[in-house]
C-alpha cells in the first residue's frame, strides 16, 4: 500500500506543479504562491487514522529528499548562472558587488539581531538564521521577474544578486557554525579560503573539460544535454565531498563560465535547462511545503509574525538604502528594491540539513529551538514570496519601472513602408523598436524620430544592448522570410510565442522544399497574401496606410463596403490602449470605438470618417 501512496504521491506533485504554473499564468499570479499552497494543503491530506496520507520524509525518505532536493537546487543554479552576462555588470556591477557584499553582512547582523529581540533565540542559533536568510535565490527571483518584468537594469542587478547570494548564504552559515558551535575563528577562516578555492576551481575546471569535449566534438549532439547535466551534478558532488556547501559556488561558477565562454553555443543546453527548472522548481516548492504541519506554522507564535515584519520592513529597506548610497540608481529603482527579498528553496534546504546540525552539536539546550529552524524559515519563505510576489508587479508599474502588458512592438526591419507602419504605431502612444543592419534605412528611421538599433538582431550583442521597456511583441518584416524565422526562434523565449509574428509567404513564391517549415515560424502576418513584396508593390501603386475609426454609424462592414475585399486590416487600437495584431489565421472581431489600421487602395474621392 505504501508503494502505491508513493507513486500517488508523486503523481500528484508532478500534476499539482504543473496545474499551478497554468493557473498562475492565466491569472497573472506568481506561480510561487500557488505552489506553497498546493503543497501546504497536500501535506494536510489526513487517513482514516488521523495519521498524514502524504508525508514525503516517510513515502520517500528524509536522507533521500534532501538529497535530491539538494542536486535539484545544484541544478537550478546552475541554469541560473548560465543567465548571467559578465555585460550586465556594466551597468549594474557596482551596485551587486555591494549587495553581495555589504549587504549579505547588514542582513545578515540585523536579522541576527531581529531573531533575539521578536523569537528569543540564542545567540548563536539567531546567528545561524541570519545567515540562512541571507540567501534569496533564483528558485524565487526567476518567476517574479517573470512575472514583473522591470526594466532591464533593475531586473539585472535582482537576477545577479538572487543567484550569486545563493553560494554566499550557504557558505556564511557554515562559518557561523563552525564558529558559533566548535569555536574555532582560525578553521572558519580556512574553511572559507578552502571553499573559494575549492568551489571556484572546481567550477572553472568543469567549465574547461565542457568547452573542450564540445569544441572538438567529442560528444555527439544528442548527448550534449546529458553530458552538462551528469557534468554539473558530479562537480556539484565532488566539490562537497571536498569542502561542505561549496558545490553551491562550484555551479554557478560553472554556469557563470559556460555563459561567458565564445567557443561552442550553449543556446541549445540553456533551453533544456530551462524547462527542467520550471520542472524542478514546481516539484521542490510542492514536495517542501507538504513536510509542514499546520502546527508547526501556528507554534511558532506572534514573535514569528513580528519577525517576518522586520524582515520585509526593516531589514531589507536598511540593506539597500546603505548599499546604494552614491550609485546612480534613482529613487524609484532603490525603492523597488528595498521591497524585493523573497527567500526561496536553498533557504528551506540549508535550514533542514543545519537544523539536524545544531541539534547534534548543541545538545538538549538547543534542541527544542533548532526544531523550530525549518518551521521558521518556511514562515519567511511563505511570507516573503506573498507579500513580494503581491506587491512587486504593482509597485514596479507604480514606479514607472514595469509594465504589466507591454503593447510596444519590435519590428525587425527598417524599408519604407515599415517605417510609415512604425510611425503610426508610435502616433497612438506606443513604444516602438525598429532594427535592421541596413544604415540607410536604420539613419531614415531616426530622421523620423523611431527608436532604432542598428546591427543583426540575431546577435548576442543586440540582446545586451536593445532596451526593450514597453515592448510586448514582435514583428519580422524583412524581405528575407529565414531571417524573419530566424528572428522570431531567437526572440520566442523572450516575448513568448504568442507575440512573435512574422509576414506570410505566398505558396507560388518559393518551391515547397525550401518553404520554412510551420513549427520554425512565427505567426502569419495581417493576411496570407499580405507578403513583403505583395505590399511593397501595392504601395508603390498608390496604396496606403489608413486609420478608421469603427462607430455604430460607420461600422466595419461600411469600412470593408467602402475600400472593398482588397482591405487588409493591420492593428487594431482601442480606447484603452490595447493593440491587437491581424493575423492570417485569426483576424481581430472589430469593436465599436475601435480604430483599425489598415492597407488600402486609393480611397474614393469622400474620405471615410
Amino acid at each position: 500500500m505504501e508503494e502505491n501512496l508513493t507513486i500517488y504521491y508523486l503523481a500528484l506533485v508532478l500534476s499539482l506543479g504543473i496545474a499551478a504554473q497554468w493557473i498562475a499564468w492565466r491569472l497573472r499570479l506568481p506561480s510561487i504562491l500557488l505552489l506553497l499552497g498546493f503543497g501546504f494543503a497536500l501535506g494536510q491530506i489526513t487517513a482514516d487514522d488521523g495519521d498524514r496520507l502524504f508525508d514525503p520524509d516517510t513515502l520517500i525518505g528524509g536522507h533521500l529528499l534532501m538529497s535530491v532536493v539538494a542536486l535539484s537546487v545544484a541544478t537550478i543554479l546552475f541554469e541560473g548562472g548560465m543567465t548571467l552576462k559578465l555585460a550586465e555588470l556594466r551597468q549594474a556591477g557596482r551596485v551587486v558587488l555591494r549587495l553581495v557584499t555589504l549587504g549579505a553582512a547588514i542582513t545578515w547582523a540585523l536579522t541576527a539581531a531581529a531573531a533575539m529581540m521578536f523569537l528569543e533565540l540564542d545567540h548563536r542559533l539567531a546567528a545561524l538564521v541570519g545567515a540562512i536568510l541571507v540567501v534569496t535565490g533564483p528558485t524565487v527571483i526567476g518567476p517574479l521577474l517573470r512575472h514583473v518584468r522591470p526594466s532591464r537594469k533593475i531586473g539585472s542587478i535582482v537576477k545577479w544578486e538572487g543567484i550569486v547570494i545563493d553560494p554566499i548564504g550557504a557558505v556564511l552559515a557554515v562559518l557561523v557554525l563552525e564558529v558559533a558551535f566548535a569555536g574555532g575563528v582560525a578553521e572558519a577562516a580556512g574553511s572559507l579560503l578552502q571553499t573559494i578555492a575549492i568551489g571556484g576551481g572546481v567550477g572553472l575546471a568543469a567549465a574547461v573539460v565542457l568547452v573542450v569535449l564540445l569544441k572538438r566534438y567529442w560528444v555527439p549532439d544528442f548527448l550534449h544535454i546529458p553530458v552538462v547535466l551528469s557534468t554539473v551534478l558530479a562537480a556539484f558532488t565532488v566539490s562537497n565531498h571536498f569542502q561542505s556547501e561549496s558545490g553551491l559556488l562550484t555551479v554557478t561558477v560553472l554556469g557563470i563560465a559556460m555563459a561567458n565562454q565564445h567557443w561552442v553555443p550553449i543556446r541549445h543546453v540553456l533551453e533544456f535547462k530551462e524547462n527542467l527548472r520550471v520542472l524542478l522548481i514546481s516539484c521542490l516548492f510542492i514536495v517542501l511545503a507538504s513536510r509542514l504541519r499546520l502546527g508547526d506554522l501556528t507554534g511558532l507564535g506572534g514573535g514569528a509574525i513580528a519577525f517576518l515584519i522586520a524582515l520585509v520592513l526593516v531589514v531589507r529597506p536598511a540593506a539597500i538604502f546603505l548599499c546604494t548610497l552614491g550609485t546612480k540608481l534613482n529613487r524609484s529603482e532603490r525603492l523597488f528594491l528595498a521591497f524585493l527579498a523573497p527567500r526561496g528553496i536553498v533557504a528551506a534546504a540549508v535550514a533542514s540539513v543545519f537544523a539536524l546540525e545544531v541539534a547534534h552539536r548543541g545538545g538538549d539546550a538547543l534542541a527544542e529551538q533548532a526544531d523550530a529552524l525549518v518551521p521558521l524559515t518556511f514562515l519567511v519563505i511563505v511570507g516573503t514570496v506573498t507579500i513580494y510576489g503581491l506587491a512587486a508587479a504593482p509597485l514596479a508599474r507604480w514606479l514607472g519601472l514595469a509594465d504589466s502588458d507591454p503593447q510596444g512592438i519590435l519590428f525587425v526591419g527598417a524599408d519604407p513602408w515599415i517605417r510609415e507602419l512604425a510611425s503610426a504605431v508610435q502616433e497612438e502612444g506606443h513604444d516602438v523598436m525598429v532594427v535592421d543592419t541596413n544604415r540607410r534605412n536604420i539613419a531614415a528611421a531616426r530622421l523620423a524620430g523611431l527608436p532604432t538599433y542598428d546591427g543583426n538582431i540575431l546577435s548576442e550583442q543586440a540582446h545586451e544592448e536593445i532596451d526593450l521597456g514597453g515592448i510586448g511583441r514582435v514583428l519580422a518584416m524583412t524581405a528575407n522570410d529565414e531571417v524573419n524565422s530566424l528572428a522570431c526562434l531567437e526572440l520566442t523565449e523572450t516575448f513568448g510565442s504568442r507575440n512573435v509574428y512574422q509576414l506570410a509567404v505566398r505558396d507560388g513564391d518559393q518551391p515547397t522544399h525550401s518553404a520554412t517549415p510551420g513549427h520554425l515560424r512565427g505567426r502569419s502576418l495581417f493576411a496570407s497574401e499580405a507578403t513583403h513584396d505583395q505590399i511593397t508593390l501595392r504601395l508603390a501603386f498608390g496604396a496606403q496606410f489608413k486609420k478608421t475609426t469603427i462607430t455604430e454609424e460607420f461600422t466595419y462592414d461600411d469600412f470593408l463596403q467602402r475600400y472593398g475585399e482588397t482591405a487588409i486590416p493591420l492593428l487594431w487600437l482601442s480606447t484603452t490602449g490595447t493593440l491587437s495584431i491581424c493575423t492570417a489565421d485569426g483576424p481581430v472581431e472589430p469593436q465599436t470605438s475601435q480604430k483599425l489600421l489598415a492597407l488600402v487602395d486609393p480611397p474614393p474621392s469622400d474620405p471615410a470618417p
